[in-house]
């Protein structure tokens, strides 16, 4: 097996670490009935993740103030939290295998997600996989949200690394196109929330099904 010629890699979290659908797509429906707006379908809701949560409501109701959409989002936390007891989030497969791996070889690793950073590390905890984040950058952490480079931006400047040796890591058009914006190297996976079409128009580096796949990435990027 070959080692990844990355010195440091950004990973998102919802739909990439985490799966998080069925409490997003549950909270989200909820928090729609709670504010008594039309209730979105999956596949309207799926199309805005990886948005700040504020905006996830913007996109899906256009006409919908900035001051509703705050007191949505506020909505949304609450319910969410309600939620966590019965609609856990997990990791995908070959996650929790793929960073140990990743760890024991020297590469460091980070998160940079539009979710919020208390949320996060909560969430990386239960999950038991925080200790192999060097950073936690989440979207009260930076002024920009995806696909601005500014999260990556910040992490390659704190890891001291190049971007030329940095992986960005997400199932979402928006995650490939800040790590595109930073001037990194980009892989989507295809497990998440996007639809592998949709991340194929952003021409990530790399497109991969299974986490573990990452591993591989080496051998392609020296092609």
């Amino acid at each position: 097996m070959q080692l990844m010629r990355y010195k440091h890699i950004i990973f998102d979290f919802d739909g990439t670490i985490a799966d998080t659908s069925s409490i997003i797509l549950a909270t989200m429906q909820a928090t729609m009935r709670e504010r008594g707006l039309h209730v979105a379908t999956p596949d309207t809701i799926k199309r805005v993740i990886g948005l700040p949560l504020k905006d996830c409501f913007t996109h899906i109701y256009p006409d919908m103030s900035e001051m509703e959409a705050l007191e949505c989002a506020s909505t949304y936390c609450d319910i969410f939290d309600a939620n966590k007891s019965s609609l856990t989030p997990t990791l995908f497969s070959h996650v929790a295998e793929t960073l140990a791996m990743l760890n024991q070889n020297g590469i460091t690793m980070s998160v940079a997600s539009s979710r919020g950073y208390g949320s996060l590390i909560e969430l990386l905890e239960m999950m038991k996989v925080r200790h192999y984040f060097a950073l936690v950058v989440g979207v009260d952490n930076v002024d920009k949200a995806k696909p601005d480079p500014e999260a990556v931006l910040y992490i390659i400047k704190a890891m001291e690394v190049d971007a030329n040796d940095v992986l960005m890591v997400g199932d979402m058009p928006v995650d490939i196109a800040m790590g595109q914006n930073a001037g990194t190297r980009t892989c989507a996976v295809t497990y998440g929330n996007s639809s592998k079409e949709e991340l194929e128009k952003t021409r990530p580096d790399y497109l991969i099904d299974r986490m573990d796949q990452l591993i591989g990435c080496s051998e392609l990027a020296s092609s």
